[in-house]
């Protein structure tokens, strides 16, 4: 089968079990799929995501995937997957290739979806659309940057008319080192940044390497000047890691990204383990962290906000306003 819905040769049986509990679709030995909230949201009550506001990427025909399902760089407190079962999970050998993953997603995501067909209340015209996702959001679970063949990852999608947004924590640069030699860039390129010092990242992030804020730091300074979109998101866990915003804007300002959004921390999943709800703040809370950000961050301004997902858009000065949608 191509699709995996039992076990991994790569993946404990426990772990795979549980990702399919979640209506995760496993992809051959490492990856996987999940239909979005706001894509579900959007076929069923026409509601959509702070993405598709900010950026025009339509939330119905978004794919959810990432090519490195049950392996990270991080344990972080706010961190909505099972990731206490992930702690001794070796990375697979071998990797799968990149197309082989780019047409299982799709076949996952249209097996996940059909569920919704002839469902009461859904827009068909938006479910024909879904059928053929047109971007691609490699994030999801794990970091996806862990993946040796990322740029040709993006390159599949990219053949068959996906625009991508890579999501990573910015600790393996080395990938990204490759894909800029290669000219194998995304759409568009976050990186989480969850610390504004290194004492804050070891608690809130929970490195499971030696070096990850060396690798952070150097991060921040290959997208300085990328030639493709760039983002760095910040989520913000009241009482954890929202404060310092000296020192994030010193950080972002060694990446000078296009964009900055800072969102707030989402009480869901395992998250719920680890922090209260107490935790997650209000998007008024947002809107002053980002006010106070912005008044460090020269040439930068608050441009737009989604108060449904508690997150401010803040945006370089001379990125032109018809810059901010991606165009498909």
């Amino acid at each position: 089968m191509a699709i995996v819905v039992k076990s991994n040769p790569n993946m404990p049986e426990e772990i795979a079990r549980l990702f399919k509990k979640q209506h995760y679709a496993l992809v051959g030995h490492h990856s996987g799929v999940k239909l979005c909230h706001w894509l579900k949201e959007s076929i069923k009550h026409d509601r959509f995501c702070y993405k598709q506001k900010f950026y025009g990427i339509h939330a119905h025909r978004c794919l959810q995937m990432t090519p490195v399902l049950a392996w990270c760089t991080h344990n972080c407190i706010f961190c909505w997957r099972p990731m206490e079962g992930f702690l001794d999970v070796e990375l697979p050998k071998p990797w799968d290739d990149p197309a082989f993953i780019v047409e299982e997603s799709i076949k996952a995501q249209r097996k996940l979806l059909v569920g919704y067909k002839g469902m009461p209340g859904i827009n068909m015209k938006k479910f024909e659309e879904a059928w053929n996702p047109k971007h691609a959001a490699i994030s999801l679970s794990g970091e996806p940057m862990l993946y040796p063949y990322m740029g040709d990852l993006v390159e599949e999608f990219h053949k068959r008319g996906l625009t991508t947004f890579i999501v990573t924590n910015g600790t393996v640069p080395e990938r990204l080192e490759e894909m800029i030699k290669e000219d194998k860039l995304p759409t568009q390129l976050y990186v989480s940044l969850t610390a504004p010092d290194i004492e804050t990242y070891n608690r809130v992030n929970v490195p499971m390497i030696p070096d990850g804020w060396e690798k952070i730091l150097r991060t921040l300074e290959l997208m300085n000047g990328l030639p493709t979109r760039t983002v760095i998101r910040l989520t913000l866990v009241k009482g954890e890691n929202m404060h310092n915003p000296e020192g994030y804007a010193k950080l972002i300002m060694k990446a000078k990204p296009m964009f900055v959004e800072a969102k707030a921390y989402m009480f869901v999943g395992f998250s719920r383990n680890r922090l209260t709800i107490n935790n997650m703040p209000r998007h008024e809370e947002i809107r002053a962290f980002a006010e106070e950000l912005v008044r460090h961050l020269p040439g930068y301004h608050i441009e737009d906000e989604y108060e449904p997902s508690r997150v401010v858009l803040i945006m370089r000065d001379d990125v032109d306003k018809t810059e901010r949608f991606i165009k498909h």
